[in-house]
């Protein structure tokens, strides 16, 4: 792969996508990434409402039965990324990563924390101070989570990523024990940020591409005219 297309970082905001296909593209980006075909990607977006369970999850985490989820509208998936259960959903921003790690750190902690550190650093442009809480991944605001971190990682590529709370519905955390971790949540409305949804995304893509020295690239739209 040329030297100019490894160092790309191609930035991809798809909108609102139900987490199953999502999870589909991913798998094939995972796969075009391990056999050198394309540069490491950036996925935005956000899902309709979802509950997805880690594989190191527990099902008691859900507190919801399979009968209440769907009846209130919330799908439910098993995943392969790490972590426990976790909610999705409109007003959140969440962010794939398919990072070939072999290009930067084999070091699956040191990403976490890059992860980690990309969300910190998006946060303080905003005027809020996020940090990390020992002991627990993703980054937290006056001990409320602001952010959920789960990955996986296939020979050095990474896949899944973060969730990020801007304007989400809170009251739906309800229905599990968000990682685990009987611990509040938060978003950047409740904590008194007003900044659109693309300047977050633009904050974020910046500091993506600093961390892990990479050029942004997105996708020049052009209008069809008759």
């Amino acid at each position: 792969m040329p030297d100019q297309v490894k160092q790309s970082l191609s930035v991809q905001r798809l909108g609102r996508m139900g987490f199953g296909e999502a999870y589909a593209m991913q798998r094939q980006l995972v796969d075009q990434r391990k056999q050198g075909l394309i540069p490491d990607q950036f996925l935005l977006l956000e899902h309709p409402h979802t509950v997805t369970m880690g594989r190191n999850g527990h099902e008691e985490n859900v507190l919801a039965s399979a009968e209440v989820l769907e009846k209130t509208g919330i799908a439910y998936h098993q995943t392969d990324r790490g972590g426990d259960v976790t909610y999705h959903g409109p007003g959140q921003i969440i962010g794939y990563a398919i990072i070939d790690l072999k290009d930067w750190k084999r070091d699956v902690m040191a990403y976490v924390r890059a992860l980690e550190e990309v969300l910190i650093r998006s946060l303080a442009e905003f005027g809020i101070a996020g940090e990390r809480l020992e002991g627990c991944t993703g980054v937290w605001v006056s001990g409320k989570k602001v952010a959920a971190i789960g990955v996986h990682i296939s020979r050095w590529v990474t896949k899944h990523g973060f969730a990020l709370n801007l304007d989400t519905d809170l009251k739906y955390f309800q229905y599990i024990v968000p990682c685990g971790l009987t611990k509040p949540v938060t978003s950047l409305r409740e904590l008194g940020c007003s900044a659109s949804r693309d300047s977050v995304e633009d904050s974020l893509i910046r500091h993506m591409s600093e961390i892990f020295s990479l050029t942004p690239v997105e996708p020049v739209l052009t209008l069809e005219t008759a």
